[in-house]
């Protein structure tokens, strides 16, 4: 059950078994929303206090204005966690871009940053500006489709359409205008998840990860296209334990 009031109409926190599991935040994709991890947290079983972000302009956040700068939306975010324990980060595409960010502010707080996950995503310095956020809803709504991220003719649907495709070009608009200095590099793990078939994240820009942080670096590839999770949340889930909760907590999944 997700627990609205902690960080306020940000953060949608789970329940763990305990207080004192280690913490973890998802950030999703553009265009997402905070319930696209709910498997994540079923397949974790409460050993991981899941928690996710949900960006404004989309479901119970309809109301809020949607935020098109990158680095805004990471200030909003890092002002509302937990800075209490440590904290690991999951981020799927543009989502993963946002937990870099937050982890670069985390990390200038002195709050630890435990593991950074960065999901279906290039390292941060390798900008890819396709131009999405300036195309036709229908240009937009064809790349969307051939991505997986909707089933085709879904949004033919014209009340649904205008509900949900200026959310997904703000979020367009704020990846595509984002930079990052090559620089730039956080002291924490990185796990790099990447699908074989991602026609947008070739696995050697997945890989460029590693020099943004200070740390130790893995990849992970998994069979899929962009949105692979959804075919291997179990898989991810004992991923996470094993970096979160140690070698025993994965094997005895």
């Amino acid at each position: 059950m997700a627990n609205v009031a902690q960080g306020g109409r940000w953060v949608r926190k789970f329940r763990a078994t305990s207080e004192e599991a280690p913490q973890l935040v998802c950030f999703p994709y553009a265009g997402g929303s905070a319930g696209w991890f709910t498997r994540l947290r079923m397949d974790l079983a409460g050993e991981v206090q899941l928690s996710a972000v949900q960006y404004p302009g989309r479901l119970d956040r309809l109301r809020d204005q949607p935020i098109d700068d990158l680095h805004v939306l990471a200030d909003e975010v890092f002002a509302v966690l937990d800075k209490d324990r440590p904290l690991a980060l999951f981020g799927h595409s543009m989502g993963a871009v946002v937990a870099f960010e937050v982890a670069r502010r985390l990390q200038a707080a002195s709050v630890p940053v435990s593991h950074f996950f960065a999901s279906g995503r290039a390292a941060p310095h390798l900008q890819r500006n396709a131009g999405v956020h300036l195309m036709s809803d229908d240009d937009m709504v064809r790349v969307i489709e051939s991505l997986g991220g909707v089933e085709p003719g879904v949004l033919s649907n014209a009340e649904l359409r205008a509900m949900v495709l200026p959310v997904v070009r703000n979020d367009y608009r704020a990846i595509e205008t984002y930079t990052c200095d090559p620089s730039a590099s956080i002291t924490a793990p990185i796990t790099v998840l990447a699908g074989t078939d991602d026609p947008i994240v070739p696995l050697p820009d997945a890989s460029g990860w590693a020099r943004h942080t200070t740390g130790s670096f893995a990849v992970e590839k998994l069979p899929g296209g962009h949105f692979f999770p959804v075919d291997h949340w179990r898989t991810i889930a004992d991923l996470v334990r094993r970096e979160l909760c140690g070698e025993d907590a994965a094997a005895g999944a």
